[in-house]
Order: C-alpha cells, then sequence, then structure tokens
C-alpha cells in the first residue's frame, strides 16, 4: 500500500500484489437510477461527480520515481522510447535491467507505465508494433495498472482515439473495458467526450453498457456526449433501446443547438420536386433521435414536459439573474429554455418536429415575455418566422404579444440584428437593407393599429428602427456616395473613350469623300455597333450615379440600392462593350494574315474577364440579390412546413 491507500502492482520489494477492483460509480445498483426529468446539463454532470466513490487505485510500482538517479537513467529513456513507439531502444533498457519487472513500474510522476505512454500517442504504425511486443512481456494483471488518474492502458487510448491499439488491448484482456477511470468514467465514456471512431468500436464491445459498473446516470452522459459529437447513429442505437435516458431533456437542448444536422446533404431528385409540391421527407438521423425522443417525452405528464422545456433555473448571482413578476414576486431566469435555444440557432427543423406533435407550444413565452416568433424575428431567422403564417388568424394574436419592455414584433424588427451572420450581410449596404426589408415585412404583417404602439421608453416602432440605425445609415449613406463618385469618374472615362473612338475610326477616312474607308467590313460594323453600346451606357450611368447624390433620406432606404446596381450593371456592360470593340480592331488590321494576334489578344482579354468572374463575382451577384430579389426573399420561404399531407411514394 502507499500512503494514499492504493493498491501496488508490479515487482516490488520481491512481492506481487493480486488486485481486485471493488467499487461503483455510485452505491446504487445498475438500473435503479431515476431519472430527473428537470434537471438540465450542467446540473446532471455536477451530480454525477458528487455521487461518485473512487475506488482504491491500482496503481503499479513507484519505487524508481523515488530515486533520481534511477529515474533519469531508467524512466526517462523509457518514456522517451514509448512516445516514439521505438522498440529497440526500449528492448535494450528491459534486457540492461532484467532483475527489475519494468514492465510493472510506474515510469512518471502520473504513475503511467510504458503501456500507458504508448497507448496515448498517436503513431498508429510504430505504436501498434511497440504495444505488441509489450504486451508479450505483461500479464492480465498488469494490463490492468491504473495511473493517478485512475485511468488504465485503454483509457488513454480512448482518449486519444487509437482504435489500433484498442483493439490489441481488449483482445488481450477484454476486462479492460469495465474498468473506470478518471472520474469513474468507463473508457466509453471518454472516447464519446471526444468524438472518435473508436467510440463505435468500444461501444459494440461494451455489451451495448449492459456490464455491472454501468448506471443509468453514466449511460446517459454517454448518450449525451453521442448527440454532441454528432455520432447520431450509437445515439439512436441507444435510445431505441433504453429510451427512459433521454427523459431529463439534456438530449433535447444539444439537438436545439445542432442546426446543421437536421440539413440533409443533398437535394431530392429533380423528378421528385417537378411531380410532387410536398415530396416525402427524408429524414437525418438527427430527426429520427428527436422523433424518438419527443414521443417518449410526450408520455409524461404536461407539467413535467413544461419543465424539461423550460430547463434548469440560471445560477442567481446577481439582481439581474432574478425576475419579479406583476404581484412582486421574484423568481430565477431560465436561459435554457429549449424552444428559444432552438428558435435563436434557426434550428427550423427541429421547431417543426415539436410543434407537430404538440401544437400549443407557439404560445409559450420566454422570460422577457417573448414568442418564437419574436425571438426569430430578432435574430432575422427566416424560415422560423415564415412559419407565422401557418397559424391563420392565431398570427394577428401573437404578433401584437409586448414584451417585458413594451415592445411588440415591430419594435423588434425596429432593432439591429442580434445574430451576426457575415453570409448574409457581408457589406454595409446590405446591413441596411436587410434590416430595412425585414421592418417593411413585419410591418405589412401586423395590425395598423400596432405601428403607432410606443414602448416603455415612449418609441414607436419607426423611430426605435430611425435610432437604432442613426450610425449605420449615416455610414452607409456616405459609403454609397462614395461608391456612386467613384463609379462615376470611370462612367466618364468610358464615355470620353467611346465618343474618341467615334471619330477616330480604325483605318481612317478617305480622303476624297471623308467616308470610312472600312464601312463596308462586317468586323468595322460590329465595331461601330459596340461602341455606341459602350458610349450610350455608360452615359446612362453617368445620369443614375448623378441622381444618387440628390436622393431624399427615405428614398435613400427605399430605392439606392436598386440605382447603385442599375448603375453598375450599366457601367459592367460598357466596359465589356469597350474591350470587344479593341478586340474587333485588330481584327480588322490583321484580316488578311497573322490572324493569330488578334486571337491571341481577344483570349487575353477574355482571361482576364473570367479572372474578375471568379474572385468578385460572388459579392456582385449578392449585392444585386438584395437589390432585386429582396422583396421575394419572405415569399420563397412560404412553404407549408408544419400542416400539410405528407404523399408517400
Amino acid at each position: 500500500m502507499n500512503g494514499n491507500g492504493d493498491s501496488f502492482g508490479g515487482v516490488c520489494s520481491g512481492k506481487w500484489y493480486r488486485i481486485r477492483i471493488e467499487g461503483a460509480l455510485s452505491s446504487q445498483k445498475p438500473g435503479s437510477a431515476s431519472i430527473d426529468p428537470i434537471g438540465g446539463q450542467r446540473r446532471d454532470k455536477m451530480n454525477y461527480l458528487a455521487s461518485y466513490t473512487s475506488p482504491p487505485r491500482n496503481l503499479p510500482c513507484g519505487d524508481l520515481l523515488g530515486n533520481r538517479d534511477d529515474y533519469h537513467k531508467i524512466c526517462v529513456p523509457l518514456y522517451n522510447a514509448s512516445m516514439e513507439g521505438d522498440w529497440k531502444a526500449a528492448q535494450d533498457i528491459f534486457d540492461k535491467h532484467q532483475h527489475l519487472d519494468l514492465v510493472g513500474f510506474g515510469i512518471s510522476q502520473n504513475y503511467d507505465t510504458a503501456l500507458h505512454i504508448a497507448a496515448s500517442t498517436k503513431r498508429t504504425e510504430y505504436g501498434k508494433q511497440f504495444v505488441n511486443n509489450l504486451l508479450s512481456k505483461m500479464t492480465n494483471q498488469q494490463l490492468q495498472l491504473q495511473n493517478m488518474h485512475h485511468n488504465t492502458a485503454l483509457c488513454l487510448a480512448a482518449e486519444s482515439g487509437n482504435v489500433e491499439i484498442a483493439k490489441i488491448l481488449i483482445q488481450k484482456n477484454k476486462a479492460l473495458l469495465e474498468i473506470p477511470g478518471n472520474q469513474g468514467m468507463m473508457p466509453l465514456h471518454m472516447a464519446s467526450i471526444h468524438g472518435n471512431d473508436i467510440v463505435r468500436y468500444l461501444f459494440h464491445n461494451s455489451r451495448q453498457m449492459t456490464g455491472d459498473l454501468w448506471t443509468d446516470q453514466n449511460r446517459s452522459q454517454v448518450l449525451q456526449n453521442c448527440v454532441e459529437v454528432d455520432m447520431f447513429d450509437i445515439a439512436l442505437t441507444i435510445v431505441t433501446e433504453r429510451p427512459e435516458l433521454a427523459l431529463n431533456g439534456n438530449v433535447l437542448q444539444v439537438l436545439a443547438r445542432k442546426t446543421n444536422a437536421f440539413e440533409l446533404n443533398h437535394t431530392p431528385p429533380f423528378y421528385r420536386r417537378a411531380i410532387h409540391r410536398y415530396p416525402a421527407e427524408e429524414l437525418t438521423d438527427a430527426t429520427r433521435l428527436l422523433r424518438i425522443v419527443w414521443s417518449n417525452i410526450l408520455k409524461l405528464p404536461i407539467d413535467t414536459i413544461d419543465d424539461i422545456l423550460r430547463g434548469p433555473a440560471d445560477v442567481i448571482k446577481g439582481p439581474s439573474d432574478i425576475i419579479i413578476t406583476k404581484d412582486g414576486k421574484k423568481k430565477p431566469k431560465h436561459s435554457s429554455r429549449v424552444l428559444f435555444i432552438a428558435a435563436e440557432r434557426g434550428n427550423t427543423k427541429f421547431l417543426v418536429e415539436l410543434i407537430r406533435e404538440y401544437p400549443d407550444l407557439v404560445w409559450k413565452t420566454d422570460d422577457n415575455n417573448q414568442s418564437i416568433f419574436h425571438v426569430a424575428v430578432s435574430h432575422r431567422h427566416v424560415d422560423i418566422y415564415c412559419l407565422l403564417y401557418e397559424l391563420g388568424s392565431m398570427q394577428n394574436m401573437i404578433t401584437s404579444l409586448q414584451d417585458v419592455e413594451g415592445n411588440n414584433m415591430l419594435h423588434l424588427a425596429g432593432k439591429r440584428s442580434k445574430t451576426n451572420r457575415p453570409h448574409e450581410t457581408s457589406a454595409l449596404g446590405l446591413q441596411v437593407q436587410h434590416d430595412m426589408l425585414w421592418f417593411m415585412e413585419v410591418e405589412a404583417n401586423i395590425s395598423p393599429f400596432h405601428h403607432e404602439t410606443k414602448n416603455n421608453n415612449g418609441q414607436t416602432p419607426y423611430e426605435l428602427f430611425m435610432l437604432e440605425h442613426k450610425e449605420l445609415f449615416s455610414a452607409h449613406e456616405k459609403s454609397i456616395k462614395e461608391t456612386a463618385n467613384q463609379c462615376l469618374v470611370v462612367a466618364a472615362v468610358i464615355a470620353t473613350i467611346g465618343f474618341t473612338a467615334a471619330f477616330t475610326l480604325p483605318g481612317g477616312y478617305n480622303q476624297d469623300n471623308g467616308i470610312p474607308i472600312f464601312r463596308r467590313n462586317q468586323v468595322f460594323i460590329i465595331f461601330s455597333i459596340f461602341n455606341a453600346l459602350s458610349l450610350s451606357s455608360s452615359s446612362i450611368s453617368i445620369l443614375i450615379f448623378l441622381s444618387i447624390h440628390i436622393k431624399r433620406q427615405h428614398d435613400f432606404l427605399q430605392s439606392v440600392h436598386r440605382k447603385l446596381m442599375t448603375g453598375i450593371a450599366g457601367l459592367l456592360f460598357s466596359v465589356a462593350s469597350m474591350l470587344f470593340c479593341f478586340c474587333t480592331c485588330f481584327f480588322i488590321y490583321y484580316q488578311d494574315k497573322l490572324v493569330w494576334v488578334p486571337i491571341f489578344i481577344t483570349l487575353s482579354i477574355l482571361m482576364s474577364m473570367l479572372s474578375y468572374g471568379m474572385y468578385q463575382m460572388d459579392i456582385t451577384a449578392e449585392f444585386f440579390q438584395q437589390a432585386f430579389g429582396s422583396r421575394s426573399h419572405f415569399s420563397m420561404q412560404r412553404k407549408h412546413r408544419l400542416y400539410y399531407q405528407n404523399p408517400r411514394f
């Protein structure tokens, strides 16, 4: 025994101590743990650690660690050889100290054996050979040795995700799967935290968590971890066999944050989309998991379901964490409400699945007395907001709902977005346009009576919109005018070039009658047409850019983007026409011979235009979409998601 009451294994004082690992993760028997449907994710973890009673550690012999000379001459070289997978160097150390059974000795201050070190590395090729050679020198009892943190070699292999080494260890001693490590976590539990491929191997070799040391509490933790790391196939298997593990709401909270997990990686074939307006749903593993979890939660009493959806109460750290009700009562905040987590993340499919089976969820409000649709407006999630259109006349009662600050839905649309999504608003101008579009959409959908409703600060929605966007609007107006000025200069230069080219034609004029020499040449006719197009389009662009400077503020918000994009489109067309004119000149000059010269020049110009398209087309297309296609932004999302008959074929 050491000073801590832990047992040593190895050749210490000429005696081998056989170790029995006793104790469990808690005093309760497997299967007897009750599931708290109200408890939250953090609370379950704290209860799990608090209820765990640490069993005696099965430590290796630590005699070498107390002698600094032996430590530097034996432990350090063996540690380095184990890390590098250098069996030749390790074998030399074993041969030199044959009187010691070094495989059972701790070689680090953490009491790691050579096997612990080798199992924790990710050198698969050398590590596998090293571990195979090392196991040939070890007994099953030595395989079960633990370090100071209770971890066996399999625990460290599980943490590092080393599947090959884990397979070797389990083939040698399958009992390693049932020996808990740090904080009482099984190897499978440790692997599930990091989400490595080793999770699947350990799960299928752990009798699917049916051992004597497994409890519902740590099974639930493994389930939650698998959902966290997107291993939904394993989570589906666990929930199918043990549905009671997901009744505490933790899995539901994790799924609420997994927006991308509910999206398909491919679109349905075109013929299915063409034949059926609402094609049969293709489900992801996350959706299947959610349906199983939600169907089991719905079997609980209504009050319990509401408690699960509400989540655990926040830890009270100050007055800001307390809500005072109208009757003067104090109650804690609940910032982990499942519905509103999903609404903030834009997890539309998650909300649809819950509302389909529990329609009354559309009336739920958070601590600020906001519905999921109010949250969707604040965070600018179009898909969730458009679910409101499927509620018929009920949407009027929801849109008129006021929060604790007296803001209705239009007030929230007037505020700056709470979610910064660069892929939607990658430029200053797009932010203003995007927020203006939201304000106009909500304004059209809410009763006119609420357009002039004032909040607790005495502000109408429009006043709040202008106040929130005052600085942004000023910066945007300055940016738009600077852009218009720069484009104006370029358009003027192109117009000057086009005007000059009309009187300095290729080939010149006939000195007798002043008629262009190449007037009957077809290429010359093409040159003249595109030169006229370049001059006219650049002139129109000049007029458009000039009109931007005399816009009123209201018009500036409404139409300046369309005017700017129209001017830029004309400018781009004039540049393309000018370049085309440039190319046709060379075809006129070299029409009899050396045709490769104008062809080479034309290809060079085309390459430069393609380069622009590759690097700038995305942002240009985004500006055009916001300017001309923004009105259809909401109508495109008005799909029947909540209530429709799903055809099957």
